[in-house]
């Protein structure tokens, strides 16, 4: 019920990056296989890792044919330039070390390919982030944790790739509100993904349920369904010079030039 709220990220990712026919491309953070599913209809063939096992069983469902994991997007299980592309939407954030998730990133894209990464935009242009906090406030994050909106600061992602040695191709904003029918959708929904899982574990579910009620109602529109609007950013970068494990440009390639932007 969550991940389809983020299709149009997706979408307007995937359509920067077309074509895609015949193109390799590994989604990091693939969940149940929703960025997938749009890639082979495009024309890719498709890789997905995710750290939920449960989440590959149902992308499993989805795409019989598709090559998934389940491992860390801080060790991705491939040789180095395996992929033409390399996508991650709403993932990088949750690494232990976000630096170490893009460098593998950009290890296994192929010379000459892409990484994208889309994240949410800063927390007052997100209307849910608004509902994270309430529900923050009924249990803080584990020592470690990362919040959703944790590299949602304008520089934070092209900072990351610049880093692994890639070069800013491109980028853009995409309105992506997040619309359920009723109450009880809306809470099936937001009750499974992380923050809340936590929440629960913690403060117990009735509370939690209670609180997010509560902080959704600001968002009840006249028929009974909620909206809350929110926007969200990618990021996409070329493999252009070879780059090691570390990051660290290789002394003897070109010289990076300086990053091409869309005027975002």
């Amino acid at each position: 019920m969550s991940e389809p709220l983020s299709r149009p990220l997706h979408e307007a990712t995937l359509t920067a990056l077309a074509p895609l026919v015949d193109l390799s491309l590994l989604d990091v953070g693939c969940g149940t296989g929703s960025v997938l599913q749009s890639a082979v209809r495009r024309g890719a063939r498709v890789t997905g890792l995710d750290a939920a096992a449960s989440m590959i069983a149902v992308a499993r469902e989805r795409l019989p044919d598709a090559d998934l994991h389940v491992g860390d997007l801080e060790a991705l299980p491939f040789d180095d330039g395996t992929f033409d592309v390399v996508t991650a939407f709403n993932s990088v954030q949750y690494a232990a070390d976000p630096r170490v998730a893009v460098v593998e990133m950009a290890r296994v894209t192929r010379r000459g390919g892409r990484v994208a990464i889309g994240v949410w935009a800063e927390p007052d242009r997100c209307q849910t982030d608004r509902v994270f906090q309430r529900i923050r406030t009924l249990a803080p994050p584990p020592p470690g944790a990362h919040a959703p909106l944790a590299v949602s600061t304008p520089g934070v992602v092209e900072d990351l790739l610049a880093d692994a040695g890639l070069v800013l191709a491109a980028s853009g904003e995409v309105d992506c509100p997040f619309i359920f029918p009723d109450l009880s959708t809306a809470w099936r929904g937001q009750a499974s993904i992380g923050p809340f899982r936590w929440a629960i574990e913690v403060a117990g579910e009735d509370l939690v349920h209670d609180t997010y009620a509560e902080a959704l109602a600001p968002y009840r529109q006249p028929d009974g369904s909620y909206r809350q609007d929110n926007v969200f950013r990618y990021v996409i970068a070329d493999r252009a010079v070879a780059t090691h494990p570390a990051g660290a440009v290789d002394s003897c390639s070109e010289e990076i030039q300086p990053p091409a932007t869309d005027g975002l």
